[in-house]
């Protein structure tokens, strides 16, 4: 199968109901269930090169989280936050009515695998974490601030192609052919143009964080790490400016003892198109 099949399921918050979108590849009655969740303005088409090529061994789902993609903005923007985002994919797992899941998260994806299976009788089975850790280095997030939210308009599926390339040179080489596939779904018509298809609003968390708070959370997120039990896997854009090399490092030294792959030439963060980042998940999923 070429193409995914859309689906919803809908998930509690402080207002009522949202519903999240998510896209499901290969056998739905396949046991064998890898979920791949995206970074913090992306979205689940994100994955359809990894999700083509592992669909002939699993049941691929690839939410659009809350906010962003075909999922529901929130009437409440407090709720665009990593312990929401775990609660709806808890409702998503239970909607696959399967005992475990194998988990690719990147960036923030990551953090939200982190979260999940971090939690007592949690159902992930094995975690890819795509070049995201406990600390967040303060000057990534500074640069994610810069355009995150910010009004903008393009004219052509080109023209936006080439302005969110401009700002996400951390992906690393791609093709033409390969930055529109991931720059299409994306997008969302406006008029007589396009623009990005997330709410603004996701980026008031960031802006509004404190060092303070940067500082509490971190904390939790390394209790968290080290609370995990399931085989982990740490991928890291050599150039990242968002996972450092001492704090991947660590990670291979603490809690689950990541295995660490790092990819030359790439920053924040891999997208798992090319043929080697694709190769270590396969491996690491489908190995002993």
């Amino acid at each position: 199968m070429n193409e995914p099949r859309l689906a919803f399921v809908d998930c509690l918050d402080t207002r009522g109901l949202h519903r999240l979108a998510y896209w499901d590849w290969g056998d739905p009655a396949n046991p064998q269930v890898l979920v791949c969740v995206h970074g913090l303005s992306r979205q689940g088409r994100d994955f359809d090169t990894l999700a083509r090529d592992l669909s002939d061994r699993y049941r691929v789902v690839c939410p659009d989280i809350v906010g962003r993609g075909r999922s529901d903005w929130l009437a409440d923007p407090a709720g665009y936050a990593i312990p929401a985002y775990v609660a709806d994919m808890v409702t998503l797992v239970a909607r696959l009515n399967v005992p475990q899941v194998d988990w690719v998260g990147t960036s923030m994806g990551g953090l939200i695998g982190l979260g999940l299976a971090a939690l007592p009788r949690s159902p992930v089975r094995r975690l890819v974490l795509n070049d995201v850790g406990p600390a967040i280095e303060a000057k990534a997030l500074q640069r994610i601030g810069s355009y995150l939210g910010v009004p903008a308009h393009w004219k052509s599926v080109d023209e936006a192609a080439d302005a969110l390339w401009a700002i996400s040179r951390g992906f690393g080489p791609h093709t033409r052919e390969q930055w529109l596939a991931l720059t299409r779904p994306q997008l969302v018509s406006d008029g007589d143009g396009y623009k990005s298809h997330y709410d603004p609003a996701i980026a008031l968390a960031l802006r509004a964080a404190t060092p303070e708070q940067a500082a509490a959370g971190e904390a939790v997120l390394w209790q968290s790490y080290d609370r995990l039990r399931c085989p982990t896997l740490l991928l890291r854009g050599a150039e990242s400016d968002l996972l450092s090399p001492a704090t991947a490092q660590a990670m291979t030294q603490r809690g689950p003892k990541a295995r660490l792959v790092e990819f030359a030439g790439v920053g924040h963060a891999p997208t798992l198109v090319a043929p080697d980042q694709r190769a270590a998940v396969r491996d690491f999923l489908l190995g002993p």
